[in-house]
C-alpha cells in the first residue's frame, strides 16, 4: 500500500415488458445511476468500532455477483468487517434477486451471515450438484459455505479443512490439474495479529496506517486441492506455492497465460514484486513472473498491488492484465505476447488519470455496447492526503470509468459517468448484469460505509451473454469464448475471480455494437479442446454446452 513509513432466450422484450429495466435515461455522459436502497439493498461496511489505524482497516472487503439459486438472476454478497478487538455484531450479508433486479435480504434464513473480520469472497460449485458456494477469506480462519440448493447454505469449513487461519484477502476457485472439480486459491496478506499491531504517522505527523513494510512480515499462499467434493487437502508445499518465496498478497487473477492446456495463477502484491505462478501440468508452479515481464513495472520497481484482471483486450485470443496501484504510481497494464508480458500502459493512455489516485477494484467490461472494452476503476486512499474530496472521510476519492476509444486508447468519463459525483474509499468492487436488461452493472463496497449499485443507463449497441458448461454441468472455469469471426472478434473468460476481493457475474458479456445478425461462437474449453457453436441471435443469452 503506502511506499513508505511517515438455454437460449430473448431477454430483451421480456424485461421491457416486465418495466424492470433501470429506467428511461437520456445516454451520453450519463452511464450509470445509483440504485441500491430503491433496489433493497442495504449493507453498512464496519471497519471497527472507532478507527485505531490498524492495518486491517485500511484494506476494505469485497462484493459478489452469483445466482446462488439458478433462477438466472444474479444475487448480491457483501463481506463485512467488524472489530478486531470484540465479538462483532456485524456479518456479512446475501440479497436474493426476487426476478425483477430487485433484492430481499435473506441472510439469517441462508445462514450466510459469517461474523469473521472479512476480507474476500470466491463463488464456484465444488461439490458439483449444479448449486454455486461461497469461499470467504478472514483476517483469520476462513469460511466455506456449501449450497444446499433451496437458498440455504452449510457452514462445512471444519469438516472440508478450508478454515486456514491466516489473513486471506481474494481468493479463487480454479481446476489447477484438470480433474473436473474446483480447487481453491487464496492469496495471504501479512503475518498480523493485534499484538503485533505498531504506530505509524502520516506526513503531516498525524496517526495514521502503516505499510506492509513497516511489518516486515510477508507472507506465502495457499492451494486446497478439492480430494472428492466435500474435502480439500492442503498442496501449498508440493505443488511449490509454499516455496521459498513470500508476498503481501492482495489480489488474485487465474487465466492460462500460456495456453499450454492448464491455469496459472498470477498475485498481485503490495509493495513486493508480483508472482506469475506458472502451471507446469503435473500438479505443480513455477513463479515466473520476473521472466515473463510482469513482476514488476517498465522501471523495475515493485509497486503497491492491489487489484488485478486478467482479460484480452487486444482480442488476440490471450489474457493480458491490468492492475491496480498506489497514488504516485500508474496503474499497469501488462501486454500478453505469447506467454511473455510488455508494459503497455502509457501506449494506452492509463498511466496519466491513474497517478492522483489509490486503486483497488477493477474490471472491463464493454459497458455502452460498442464493441469496445471499457474500465471501471474503484479508488480509495490508505494514507491521508490532498486534495480533500469529502469533509467527512479523507480517504476518500472518485471512483472512474474509462472509455475505449477506437484508436487503443482511454478517455475518462467525468463524475464516473454519474448524474451526481459519489466519492468513496472503495475498495472491492463486482460486475455483472443484475437487472438481465443485457448490459454491465456494478456493485462496489465503501469502506466504512454503505455498498453502492451502480445501474447502468449507457448502452444502446446489441449484447450476448453466453455460459459455457462443461461435461459435468457447470460453468468451465478457464474456458476462452470467441464470438464473431474476421475483425470483428471479441474474447472472453469464464472466470469470476477478478477484481480486488471480489467475485462476479460468471456469465460471458458481449458488447457487439452494430453487429445485429446471428452470430458464430468458439469455445476454447479449459484443457485447450475447442468447439464451434453457430446461429446464435444477438441481445439473448445463451448457454453452450460441451459434447
Amino acid at each position: 500500500m503506502k511506499p513508505a513509513r511517515v438455454l437460449p432466450f430473448s431477454l430483451a422484450l421480456f424485461f421491457y415488458a416486465l418495466g424492470c429495466g433501470c429506467g428511461e435515461v437520456e445516454t451520453g455522459p450519463i452511464w450509470f445511476e445509483e440504485v441500491a436502497l430503491s433496489r433493497g439493498v442495504d449493507f453498512q461496511h464496519v471497519y471497527a468500532t472507532e478507527r485505531d489505524y490498524w492495518m486491517p482497516e485500511a484494506v476494505g472487503s469485497g462484493v459478489a455477483f452469483l445466482d446462488i439459486d439458478n433462477d438466472g438472476f444474479q444475487d448480491l454478497y457483501a463481506v463485512q468487517g467488524g472489530d478486531l478487538e470484540e465479538d462483532t455484531t456485524h456479518g456479512n450479508m446475501l440479497f436474493h434477486n426476487k426476478g425483477n433486479g430487485n433484492f430481499e435480504d435473506i441472510t439469517e434464513a441462508s445462514g450466510t451471515g459469517d461474523r469473521g473480520y472479512g476480507m474476500g469472497i470466491a463463488c464456484g460449485d465444488y461439490s458439483g450438484d449444479g448449486y454455486i458456494d461461497m469461499f470467504v477469506t478472514n483476517v483469520g480462519a476462513n469460511a466455506l459455505y456449501r449450497n444446499v440448493g433451496d437458498r440455504t447454505f452449510e457452514n462445512v469449513t471444519a469438516t472440508t479443512g478450508t478454515g486456514d487461519p491466516l489473513w486471506g484477502t481474494s481468493a479463487a476457485f480454479l481446476d489447477y490439474d484438470n480433474d473436473g472439480d474446483l480447487d481453491i486459491f487464496t492469496t495471504n496478506y501479512l503475518f498480523w495479529t493485534s499484538t503485533s499491531e505498531i504506530d505509524c504517522n502520516s506526513a503531516y505527523s498525524e496517526r495514521d496506517y502503516c505499510s506492509p513494510r513497516n511489518y516486515a512480515t510477508p507472507t506465502q499462499d495457499l492451494l486446497l486441492r478439492n480430494e472428492d467434493g466435500a474435502r480439500f487437502k492442503n498442496v501449498s508445499v508440493e505443488s511449490g506455492i509454499a516455496s521459498k518465496v513470500f508476498g503481501n498478497g492482495l489480489g488474485v487473477a487465474p487465466g492460462d497465460f500460456d495456453q499450454n492446456g492448464f491455469v496459472d495463477i498470477y498475485v498481485a502484491n503490495d509493495l513486493l514484486p508480483n508472482r506469475l505462478w506458472n502451471n507446469q501440468g503435473d500438479g505443480t508452479f513455477i513463479e515466473d513472473a520476473l521472466l515473463a515481464g510482469c513482476a514488476v513495472n517498465m522501471n523495475g520497481v515493485a509497486e503497491a498491488g492491489m487489484g488485478v484482471v486478467a482479460h484480452d483486450l487486444h482480442q488476440d485470443g490471450d489474457l493480458d492484465l491490468f492492475m491496480t496501484h498506489l497514488r504516485g504510481q500508474s496503474n499497469t497494464f501488462y501486454l500478453n505476447n505469447k506467454g511473455s508480458f510488455i508494459d503497455y500502459t502509457t501506449s494506452l493512455g492509463l498511466a496519466a488519470p491513474s497517478l492522483q489516485y489509490t486503486g483497488f477494484g477493477v474490471g472491463f467490461a464493454d459497458f455502452d455496447q460498442d464493441g469496445r472494452d471499457d474500465i471501471f476503476v474503484a479508488n480509495g486512499r490508505v494514507t491521508a492526503g490532498t486534495p480533500s474530496y469529502d469533509p467527512n472521510d479523507i480517504y476518500a476519492e472518485p471512483n472512474q470509468v474509462l472509455r475505449n476509444l477506437s484508436d487503443e486508447t482511454f478517455e475518462e468519463i467525468p463524475d464516473c459517468g454519474l448524474a451526481t459525483p459519489l466519492y468513496g474509499n472503495t475498495r472491492g468492487a463486482a460486475f455483472g448484469d443484475f437487472d438481465n436488461d443485457g448490459d454491465i452493472d456494478v456493485a462496489y463496497l465503501d469502506n466504512g460505509s454503505r455498498l453502492k449499485l451502480l445501474c447502468n443507463v449507457a448502452s444502446e449497441g446489441h449484447w450476448m451473454q453466453i455460459r459455457a458448461i462443461n461435461k459435468a454441468g457447470n460453468d468451465d472455469y478457464g474456458a476462452m469464448i470467441r464470438v464473431g469471426e474476421g475483425e470483428h472478434v471479441t474474447w472472453r473468460q469464464v472466470q469470476p475471480a477478478y477484481s480486488f476481493c471480489s467475485s462476479n457475474d460468471v456469465r460471458a458479456h458481449f458488447g457487439l455494437g452494430t453487429r445485429s445478425g446471428p452470430q458464430k461462437a468458439l469455445v476454447r474449453w479449459a484443457d485447450g479442446t475447442e468447439q464451434e457453436f453457430s446461429g446464435l441471435e444477438v441481445d439473448r443469452v445463451h448457454v453452450l454446452r460441451r459434447e
